[in-house]
């Protein structure tokens, strides 16, 4: 008398362990993530044949939540500061930098839904611009409007030495 009882996905359960595991050990918790899975938030600019690999220690994210779901933090790169989303089903491994202990999982793509029944995608609307500013806009491309001499792109700064 076996039934088939469905049961949620373990891959939480699994990150969680590991991640704690890996803390506890004074070790640094690092991610591979398949960003082609549903619902993954990271700065694409960073992504590497489609994967990238993030710090997680609570040392080098903001208020990290491991949800259901997802993980979820806030982490600085390039300096600016951004908001992950990374669903557990997007995990494909979890490890410590310095020794690389941990596990691989496999990567979990949602199932996919009816289009009836997928959340509604946010659109983007025009909005109507005042006479002012429309005339504005006109100015700037006949020229009308005094040019400002552009200011040099503040870089990474630096120092020079001086005899």
């Amino acid at each position: 008398m076996s039934t088939s009882i469905e049961m949620t996905s373990n891959k939480p359960y699994i990150v969680g362990a590991f991640y704690d595991w890996i803390s506890d050990n004074d070790l640094t918790p690092y991610i591979v993530v398949d960003v082609s899975v549903y619902g993954v938030m990271v700065p694409m600019s960073f992504v590497n044949d489609g994967q990238i690999v993030l710090n997680i220690s609570s040392s080098a994210v903001g208020s990290i939540v491991m949800g259901e779901t997802a993980i979820e933090f806030s982490a600085r790169f390039g300096g600016k500061l951004e908001h992950l989303m990374v669903p557990y089903g997007a995990i494909g491994a979890i490890y410590a930098k310095e020794n690389g202990a941990g596990t691989s999982l496999p990567i979990e793509h949602p199932e996919i839904v009816d289009e009836d029944d997928a959340p509604a995608k946010p659109a983007l609307t025009g909005v109507e611009s005042s006479s002012t500013e429309s005339e504005q806009a006109q100015g700037a491309t006949t020229g009308d409007i005094e040019d400002k001499p552009e200011k040099p792109a503040k870089g990474r700064p630096s120092l020079t030495v001086v005899k």
